[in-house]
């Protein structure tokens, strides 16, 4: 019996919802509005505040919120009831146009890089009708965009509505060339997977590290990790399936469209993969999926890490961000076609993404630059931290035929030779995948594959956009006074990929000899967050975001100091923890399993036995544990040398190459500590009893 169809965007003011409820004429006005970009009337607002209240409190709702992501990474709600008092002491349910386009939260106490002062605390929230209002624990939720007094984005959101309406801007002018003349808008698509983890809730209690900073800092690596990779697509535990099937269903009533689920490579890391959608909502989406997914687990006295990096030596989690451009008459752009060589728009676009990603390699690296993917980039579950394109094999040729001017024989597909013949023939697609790159085209649209798992994807998202958007602008700038469009046409294409090319890689990114060969090329090699952050305020970055109104010189400057002082933070916290733990647990560890060796060393020699492997034993845990006092001595001092250090910028740079370095220099004396302890003289959970916690 179907169960997902009657449930599915049953707490979603959707458009079947507002059909159902508006009058003909506001229905009509809020679509323009969402399809195609119109302004809203204010009357248009308080027909649909009141339809949206009454159906939120037939839901059961008490209250709503504006709903909004602000520059935390996480998103933000103040919970307002529909309660309004009346003259006879009583209340009425009520929920005005006002109140549904505009809230004010308090500004200051939220991050805003230097364009808000503490006492300056006005901001407002703006209602987003484009991404639909939903009820969840009970509350309508508004999206809405969040901006200071002064006009400033201070958002997540605002950037990335800005970048997409660029992009839209700039592709109909492209399309028009090839007459398309029925096309208005152009909109990206996204389909973001997610990756996570799952652990008992009972051991997640113990571990210091993961309840203050997600991931475990200390750990020795288990016997048995991923290396017979057999958890990887494996039989999901009854458990977890319990876990996917209530987390489906929260997501279902949401209107997210969760579609796939599966075992990933480590041991307890899973995945959720959602059908794509418009970039804004499906940016939305995936907020709302983080959320869920953490309260569903802590149903099932599970505790969901997102961590790109939870535990060293085994994959860490990153977020595929599948990327593409459509028209509102639905073609999809980055769709070869049965031909590509003789697609004439699909090569343009392609050289317009193709471009993008080569004179933008910085933004995109950028775009994926945190404390927890600095752990996961460039190790062997992740791209590197080299940004570059995988095309396959048939665009490859195709771009290298029209490079040598050469006519490209197109090949039919080769059917699949199993060896087998009770198994159904099927064609083969045109190319491998290649999981190495950063940026791979996949079909119909570009996989980027560098996002790390606990972090927005409108980051990457605005970056990308607005990069494409400036190439088609420079396209369309020379073929608007064209004399000879086919012909500039093809110079164009031609001249794209000469002058581009060496961001395509089809070659395995994880090899040595790729370093090398692209720093040949000239491709930048930004290994950590706060060398990738070096080049944010670049010139033309600054150029590009202010010619297109996404972000303003203001707003990029802001957002680059907020980056800053976030990676120090979360290293500084980090550093902390560890010190914490090292002291309290550890050290005392260490010392009581060195004097029950030295005890039994004495007894021993009493009695005249062999006392080797306490003595030998007892050298090798004290001189660890001396080690470790002496990690701890220079971790303490490499912090207080952060604390001297007020530059946002110089101190990121301190953290990683100080802080960090000593960090490591502690968590290897530990790790080894813990190979010579019985695990009942072990004061935390072992990486075996986290990563196989969940039975």
């Amino acid at each position: 019996m179907d169960e997902v169809t009657p449930i599915f965007g049953e707490n979603v003011f959707n458009e079947t919802v507002m059909k159902a409820r508006l009058p003909k004429e506001t229905y009509k006005q809020l679509m323009k509005t969402i399809e195609g970009g119109e302004k809203l009337d204010a009357s248009v607002a308080t027909v649909v505040a009141n339809a949206m209240k009454d159906w939120a409190i037939e839901k059961g709702a008490t209250h709503f919120t504006h709903w909004f992501q602000p520059l935390t990474g996480i998103t933000a709600e103040k919970h307002d009831s529909f309660i309004t008092p009346t003259s006879d002491g009583k209340v009425i349910m009520e929920f005005s146009g006002k109140e549904l386009v505009q809230g004010e939260p308090d500004a200051s106490s939220f991050p805003s890089g230097g364009i808000r002062a503490t006492f300056e605390a006005r901001g407002y929230t703006a209602w987003d009708p484009t991404s639909y209002a939903f009820i969840k624990d009970g509350t309508l939720c508004v999206p809405t965009a969040f901006c200071s007094y002064t006009g400033e984005a201070l958002d997540k959101k605002t950037p990335l509505l800005r970048s997409m309406q660029a992009i839209s801007k700039q592709a109909v002018r492209v399309l028009k060339l090839f007459g398309n003349e029925d096309v208005t808008s152009v909109k990206t698509t996204v389909g973001p997977e997610q990756e996570y983890f799952l652990v008992d809730k009972k051991v997640w209690e113990k571990r210091e590290d993961l309840i203050f900073c997600g991931r475990t800092l200390f750990g020795a690596k288990a016997p048995k990790g991923q290396e017979l990779e057999d958890h990887y697509f494996g039989m999901i535990k009854p458990r977890v399936q319990e876990f996917m099937k209530d987390l489906n269903k929260e997501l279902w009533k949401l209107g997210i469209l969760a579609k796939t689920e599966h075992n990933e490579v480590a041991p307890a890391q899973h995945e959720l993969a959602p059908i794509f959608t418009t970039t804004n909502i499906a940016c939305d989406h995936n907020q709302l999926t983080m959320e869920v997914m953490k309260k569903v687990a802590a149903k099932h006295d599970m505790v969901c890490l997102l961590h790109e990096k939870p535990f060293a030596g085994v994959n860490g989690s990153g977020k595929h961000n599948n990327w593409s451009i459509s028209t509102n008459t639905g073609k999809n752009l980055l769709d070869p076609g049965a031909t590509p060589q003789s697609n004439a728009q699909f090569l343009l676009f392609l050289c317009a993404v193709i471009k993008a990603v080569d004179e933008y390699q910085d933004l995109l690296r950028i775009s994926v630059a945190s404390a927890g993917n600095d752990h996961r980039l460039g190790a062997n579950e992740a791209p590197p931290a080299i940004v570059s394109m995988f095309l396959g094999d048939e665009l490859s040729e195709i771009l290298d035929c029209l490079e040598a001017g050469k006519p490209y024989g197109s090949h039919e597909k080769e059917k699949m030779q199993i060896g087998v013949t009770v198994l159904p023939e099927f064609s083969k697609d045109t190319t491998d995948r290649n999981r190495t790159s950063p940026f791979a085209f996949t079909g119909n649209k570009f996989e980027f594959r560098m996002l790390g798992s606990s972090e927005s994807i409108s980051c990457a998202n605005v970056f990308l956009n607005t990069a494409v958007a400036e190439e088609l602008s420079q396209f369309a700038d020379l073929l608007e006074h064209s004399a000879n469009f086919k012909s500039d046409l093809h110079d164009l294409i031609l001249k794209t990929i000469k002058e581009h090319k060496r961001i395509i890689f089809n070659g395995n990114g994880y090899d040595d000899s790729w370093v090398a060969e692209a720093e040949k090329r000239g491709l930048l090699n930004l290994k950590s967050t706060p060398e990738a952050l070096q080049h944010t305020l670049d010139e033309k970055n600054i150029a590009l975001f202010e010619k297109h109104g996404v972000y303003s010189k203001v707003e990029l400057t802001s957002r680059n100091e907020i980056h800053y002082d976030n990676y120090s933070k979360i290293i500084n916290i980090e550093a902390l923890t560890m010190l914490d733990m090292a002291k309290k647990l550890y050290l005392p560890a260490g010392a009581k399993y060195a004097k029950f060796l030295a005890d039994s060393v004495t007894v021993k020699k009493t009695l005249g036995a062999d006392d080797t492997y306490e003595s030998e034993t007892l050298k090798k845990v004290s001189g660890l544990t001396a080690k470790i006092f002496k990690g701890v001595q220079s971790l303490e001092s490499a912090v207080e040398g952060g604390a001297k250090v007020s530059d946002a910028e110089e101190n990121a740079l301190y953290y990683r190459k100080e802080v960090f370095s000593a960090m490591g220099t502690l968590r290897e004396a530990v790790d080894e500590l813990e190979g010579c302890l019985p695990s009942e003289e072990w004061p935390v959970p072992s990486y075996g009893e986290l990563l196989y916690s969940v039975k």
